[in-house]
């Protein structure tokens, strides 16, 4: 059996990953991503990111804000444009510590 501050503390994990998981798990955000830690430190407007998509701004920003509300890209503005950039470094641990909570259920089954 699973000690009960274990499931607690590993679907507390789960919450706090699930928006993550839920923003990286759709091809069109992947592509988005990866276009962005491409750019480095700069990042992408909207208006570059759209050209690579194939996608209409809209449904650009639409992924955007969701990638943005998961805490996974950061906009920084500059001038009159918004630069999205990568903001994970601090959502890796998080994802990390659900990973070893679960190996370690797993391995005491």
């Amino acid at each position: 059996m699973i000690d009960e501050q274990k499931k607690l503390e590993t679907r507390q994990l789960f919450e706090r990953c699930s928006p993550m998981f839920i923003a990286l798990g759709d091809a069109v955000r992947h592509k988005l991503l990866l276009e962005i830690a491409d750019a480095g430190a700069e990042g992408r407007n909207v208006s570059d990111l759209t050209a690579t998509t194939q996608l209409s701004r809209p449904a650009v920003s639409h992924h955007l804000k969701v990638l943005k509300d998961a805490g996974i890209v950061k906009p920084v503005k500059i001038g009159t444009q918004i630069f999205y950039c990568l903001d994970i470094k601090d959502k890796i641990g998080s994802i990390k510590d659900l990973v070893l909570s679960i190996e370690e259920i797993v391995n005491n089954m």
